[in-house]
């Protein structure tokens, strides 16, 4: 690993742990309990991409969620910037992450293919 990769690393991590302390400090519950399930710095670490657990939430308020936290991203971006004592915060770009979904989703085919292997027979859709 080089050496830039090494802080890429390192910020994404520093991220992933200070952005869930920064969402307790807010006011609106909803935003409290929010996991962040993994950072992604692009650009050089001018932007970083936060993906979120839906944790059962529905359309709406997840459409809530994304654009509150849109409102209180300078606030965020503040706190990392105190905490850290970092020149420069990214922008922050928060996402739901679905990859669970796409997971269960693969999971199911396999199970799939492999009853059809073993009875010889295409399984029933």
């Amino acid at each position: 690993m080089t050496p830039a990769q090494i802080k890429l690393l390192r910020t994404q991590s520093v991220l992933k742990e200070l952005i869930p302390q920064a969402l307790s400090t807010l006011d609106d519950e909803l935003l409290h309990g929010l996991c962040v399930t993994d950072v992604e710095c692009k650009r050089g670490r001018y932007d970083a991409f936060v993906y979120l657990d839906k944790m059962m939430l529905d359309e709406r308020e997840q459409a809530y969620i994304l654009s509150h936290l849109k409102r209180v991203s300078p606030v965020i971006q503040n706190f990392i910037l105190e905490t850290e004592g970092w020149f420069r915060a990214p922008k922050l770009h928060f996402k739901f992450d679905d990859i669970l979904e796409r997971q269960n989703a693969m999971d199911a085919l396999f199970a799939k293919v492999e009853m059809e292997l073993k009875t010889g027979k295409k399984a029933k859709e």
